[in-house]
């Protein structure tokens, strides 16, 4: 009891010394609390995180309406609704929409909904209606042209940037293999199939939290170190009046603990203001509500908790090896020098905690998710044991050389510790980057699949709906600013008895048909037979139904669905042979390819229209034009984007909250490293000052501080790039993958980082210009 109580009086006394201290008190205060209220922000907003998703989860749950199955339709009730599909993409960001038709006085509203829109009525969220209402979104405008009579509150939305709308119709028809129409009689009724978790998909999360939160308590750390030298001869003031040595560090843990709480109290204002400012930030097309950011009570009572708590351990272990007399503290003497072995042992274990996992099988319930956040977390915080160590080592060893490298040297041989701890938290992130990378690049292929379109010869495809006559389509696109090419083509089958063979059948110009066959001539009324297709079956019909005089019915699925009667035509002489190649989707067709010109007038009905369009790569905005005449020609849909590959929607999702919590935490990694630049700075404030009375250019001291700080990051980056491809290559060997080293990303990576440092090196001039001035020595 009296040992606990004395521990209380003494951190008490630190306490108030941390804000009794005079100005230079109040002032290293102010920058801890600034240091360390950066990272606390951060470790909130991570807490917040669980429930944004969680919130998000939830909303899209309950706004759920079109399940995109076959199933039988409700029927017509005073309870029941029509939702259609009308949403579209505006510059690569999607807008939801949905046409609704209500069919009694009771039908379910919308989420976020108070009233129906009538017919050329729709209610939107706010950021659509900002967005019509600007000269940037005139094009969408045109597509949107519904008045706007309401908007989508919150509950109706996922995202307070997300754009959405609603519009009344009167015109919906329910047809179950259509697909895009559908009756129901309330929202969040969605067909859902159980998810089995993949392995891969959650070491891949557990990676990019610990990698996005580990240089947060870094930097938490090194902030309660903030003004240690100064801090430490006051308190040999406190051994000249009687304290002992003990006492002496539970008192400096007492000034950490207040600057602690104080970071604390800062880490709640800045968390509060870029909550309130949530709403209006949209990060690679997520956004979120402030309400959504609301922290977990028990993991921000561990924030709480942890952080003072962390303060005082890391402010005794850093005095552990200082020696504080009345007379001064004993630093200036030569320090013993870092042992290696017990430094080495971290990420040695690490590996050795990640070794059992490698082989096993991908959906194994062996994976110990605990195992590996402890792999994971020993690698990491191996680099910041590591790096004092290497520092250390290589500055003992530096030379002779100019006037500022020898000053930088020489200042990083009597303080590589503080030179260390400045740049840990980049090493780590840098580290965590890399091996996140790696990891990405190869698992990619198992979650990313490739397509067989061929965005070069095309960019946009455009399914017609029945009503759309091809010809007419085509030529409004043609007409269309922003189309280079359109190649339309009628597609169907042909038939000569119901029981008998079949065969694809392709009717369009010969400008169209040379993009999917190689053809020896081709003028109007040409038929050919196509062989070389992708189905063997498609070139026996084929060459059943080619014969001159074969009579043949054209038919359709979706024609046929919607009572269009079969239409008889009859096989001209001299079907011309065809070898088939790829088209615009990658698919090589068989069967006949026909000219318009060898068929009658109206013939070929009910069949299939499809158009590829070629657009104008100088135009930004010739995806825009094509999508606004699909919807002038009455097309529900907008034409479909051609691209090469396509990600799973979990694995894009992680990749997107990679590059969102990176973007923050660079912005903590420049923001905390220049608060420690400052800090460095005003402890050297009278040495820079000597150094320019007798005479010392300001040139080369602005030299010295750029050396002081690139020797470190340039160890730090060299470290954390063999770090973070070990622990890449153990994550790699985890997932049953190839070892492989993306050398894009560790450069984008690593040279990213150096940015960040050199950024704040040009900052900080301004100040150290100020600070070096002969009035800094006077004294008082």
């Amino acid at each position: 009891m009296k040992v606990r109580g004395q521990w209380a009086r003494d951190l008490a006394m630190g306490v108030r010394f941390a804000f009794a201290g005079g100005r230079e008190g109040w002032v290293r205060l102010l920058l801890t609390a600034v240091g360390v209220g950066l990272g606390v922000a951060l470790l909130l907003l991570a807490t917040a995180v669980p429930n944004a998703l969680a919130v998000r989860h939830d909303r899209q749950e309950a706004r759920t309406d079109l399940t995109y199955t076959v199933v039988e339709p409700l029927k017509k009730a005073d309870d029941t609704l029509v939702v259609g599909e009308a949403g579209t993409t505006f510059h690569d960001k999607e807008v939801r929409g949905r046409e609704v038709q209500p069919e009694g006085p009771s039908a379910p509203l919308p989420p976020g909904v108070s009233k129906f829109p009538g017919v050329g009525e729709m209610v939107v969220s706010p950021a659509l209606k900002r967005l019509l209402e600007s000269g940037e979104g005139k094009l969408l405008r045109e597509r949107l042209p519904e008045r706007i009579v309401g908007t989508i509150a919150e509950p109706g939305l996922i995202g307070a940037q997300e754009l959405a709308f609603y519009r009344g119709a009167d015109h919906l028809v329910v047809r179950p293999a259509m697909g895009g129409v559908e009756r129901i009689d309330r929202f969040g009724a969605g067909f859902k199939t159980p998810e089995r978790k993949d392995p891969v998909l959650v070491l891949l999360s557990l990676v990019v939290f610990l990698a996005l939160l580990m240089p947060v308590g870094v930097f938490i750390a090194a902030a309660v170190r903030f003004g240690g030298e100064r801090r430490d001869r006051r308190l040999a003031a406190l051994r000249l009046v009687g304290s002992d040595s003990g006492m002496t560090r539970r008192i400096a843990a007492g000034e950490a603990f207040a600057g602690a709480v104080a970071g604390l109290a800062f880490g709640t204002v800045f968390f509060l203001i870029v909550r309130q400012l949530s709403g209006s930030v949209d990060l690679f097309d997520v956004s979120v509500f402030p309400s959504y950011l609301m922290p977990s009570p028990g993991l921000a009572l561990l924030v709480a908790v942890a952080v003072p708590a962390a303060a005082v351990l890391v402010t005794l272990f850093a005095l552990r090896g200082v020696v504080i007399e009345p007379l001064g503290v004993v630093r200036t003497a030569k320090p013993p020098r870092r042992r290696l072995w017990w430094r080495l042992l971290l990420p040695v274990g690490g590996l050795g905690l990640l070794y059992p996992m490698i082989g096993k099988d991908r959906f194994s319930k062996d994976f110990n998710q605990y195992q590996v956040i402890g792999g994971v977390l020993l690698l990491l915080v191996g680099v910041t044991a590591l790096l004092p160590w290497v520092v250390e080592t290589v500055v003992a060893r530096l030379g002779s050389g100019p006037v500022a490298w020898q000053l930088a040297t020489r200042r990083l041989q009597l303080s590589s510790g503080t030179a260390a701890r400045m740049v840990n938290g980049i090493a780590v992130a840098v580290a965590g980057a890399i091996a996140l990378q790696m990891l990405f690049s190869g698992v990619q292929g198992q979650y990313t699949k490739h397509t067989n379109d061929d965005p070069t010869r095309a960019q946009m495809l455009a399914d017609l709906p029945d009503e759309v006559p091809l010809a007419r389509a085509a030529a409004d696109f043609r007409a269309t600013r922003g189309v280079a090419n359109v190649y339309a083509y009628d597609e169907g089958r042909v038939r000569r008895t119901e029981a008998g063979k079949d065969a694809p059948v392709t009717i369009a110009d010969c400008a169209s048909l040379r993009e999917v066959a190689s053809l020896p001539s081709c003028e109007d009324g040409d038929v050919f037979a196509v062989r070389g297709g992708a189905e063997e079956a498609d070139e026996l019909g084929a060459a059943d139904l080619s014969k001159a005089g074969t009579k043949v019915w054209f038919s359709a699925t979706v024609g046929s669905l919607l009572g269009h009667r079969p239409m008889p035509w009859t096989v001209p002489a001299g079907v011309k042979q065809a070898r088939a190649k790829a088209d615009q989707s990658g698919w090589k067709r068989g069967g006949l390819l026909l000219t318009p010109g060898a068929l009658p007038a109206g013939r070929a009905q009910g069949l299939d229209g499809k158009i590829y369009l070629a657009l104008d790569q100088r135009l930004a905005a010739a995806p825009e034009y094509a999508r606004n005449t699909a919807r002038r020609l009455g097309m529900p849909t907008d034409p479909t984007m051609l691209v090469s590959s396509k990600s799973d929607d979990t694995y894009a999702s992680l990749r997107t909250f990679l590059f969102v919590g990176a973007a923050c935490v660079l912005a903590l990694i420049g923001a905390s490293l220049l608060v420690s630049q400052l800090e460095q700075l005003r402890e050297r404030r009278k040495l820079l000052s000597s150094l320019i009375a007798f005479g010392t250019r300001r040139r080369t001291l602005c030299l010295s501080v750029l050396w002081q700080t690139a020797i470190p990051i340039g160890l730090a980056l060299t470290l954390a790039t063999a770090i973070g491809m070990t622990l890449g290559a153990a994550l790699l060997k985890m997932t049953g993958k190839p070892v492989g080293v993306d050398w894009t990303s560790v450069l984008t990576m690593t040279g990213t980082a150096t940015a960040v440092v050199l950024l704040v090196t040009v900052l900080s001039l301004p100040p150290l210009l100020r600070l070096m001035r002969p009035d800094g020595l006077r004294t008082e």
